[in-house]
């Protein structure tokens, strides 16, 4: 794929329309119903040129978020140097028509004050994101994990803080319990700095956050919910019916385990398969279209590891709605 130099974005770039974008809670926001997630595939392991097409593919048909943490790799922080770069080189005429976020909370530096959800932690982290990614402020800061021992208060206070100082517009919680989640939501109201939206790992292997009421609670509280990990790392797509195939995530030692793949997995995914045949769709589609059609989820976070993973992932936004009892 040939890149222009000098990158001017597709004048039909908001032709999807309101197809593209729901309500984020009860906010202002509104987000892609497909928003790009760079966990994977924009480390230092990734060429530039390739990170560089997928997010022009993405901005180009509408895709506006771009998540990020700080320890996206490899190595930690690369993600937001390639995105720091991309800002630069592309995105910076551009910055007001992007919602960009990132995280702190898991291992960053080595040493006491690296990890966790302390303040001194948060700031500093924060401080370092912003250098990478090129950027005054996020419009997202997230809190990335549940800190079992740092008193909630100093925790969410800094996030409190992080936004009356304009470093970040809004913030987000990222895989807290109910209960931490529900002291969360009653002191950053009360301060005036509402969670915007609440990351869990929703997909159909994983109900998780739907199960212990997580989704139910934001949907009442008028808190967005974005799902991560929507595919499972790719289990949910065709790339595993039959084996494990060489160069996949799966083949290499990583998150995403071979002891995963069961006989009952395969089975299962077979049979998502089925539904997927039966209604024009690839197994990505179906299982992308399904978490969107969960009452209360606003986006959900699509890695890519190719413009043309992306452009097949996109399709799911025009999906038909779920009769009842599939999947």
């Amino acid at each position: 794929m040939n890149l222009k130099s000098i990158y001017t974005a597709s004048e039909n770039r908001y032709a999807a329309g309101d197809a593209m974008y729901a309500r984020c809670g009860r906010s202002g926001v509104l987000l892609p119903r497909i928003s790009l997630g760079l966990w994977q595939n924009f480390g230092y392991d990734t060429t530039y040129e390739k990170s560089r097409a997928i997010t022009h593919y993405a901005f180009d048909n509408g895709i506006t978020h771009f998540d990020l943490a700080n320890n996206y790799g490899p190595p930690y922080g690369a993600a937001e140097e390639v995105f720091g770069r991309l800002m630069r080189d592309d995105f910076a005429p551009y910055r007001d028509e992007l919602f960009i976020s990132t995280k702190a909370g898991y291992d960053m530096w080595p040493g006491p004050y690296g990890n966790w959800g302390s303040r001194k932690y948060l700031f500093a982290s924060l401080d370092q994101s912003l250098r990478r990614m090129n950027l005054d402020y996020v419009d997202l800061f997230y809190i990335h994990r549940y800190d079992p021992v740092t008193p909630l208060e100093e925790t969410l206070q800094a996030l409190v803080d992080i936004v009356r100082m304009g470093k970040a517009l809004y913030v987000g919680i990222s895989r807290w319990p109910l209960e931490a989640l529900k002291v969360a939501y009653d002191y950053l109201t009360a301060r005036d700095v509402p969670p915007l939206i609440y990351q869990g790992r929703l997909n159909l292997i994983d109900r998780e956050p739907q199960e212990q009421g997580i989704v139910d609670f934001c949907r009442q509280k008028g808190i967005g919910f974005i799902s991560f990990s929507p595919l499972a790392q790719g289990l949910l797509t065709d790339r595993y019916l039959n084996g494990i195939p060489e160069g996949s995530r799966m083949s290499r030692s990583g998150s995403l385990t071979a002891d995963r793949l069961t006989p009952e997995m395969i089975s299962y995914l077979q049979r998502l398969k089925d539904v997927a045949d039966s209604r024009g769709e690839t197994m990505s589609e179906t299982a992308l279209a399904w978490v969107l059609a969960q009452q209360g989820v606003t986006s959900v976070l699509a890695g890519a590891s190719s413009v043309e993973q992306l452009r097949d992932n996109i399709k799911c936004i025009y999906s038909a709605p779920f009769a009842g009892g599939e999947l």
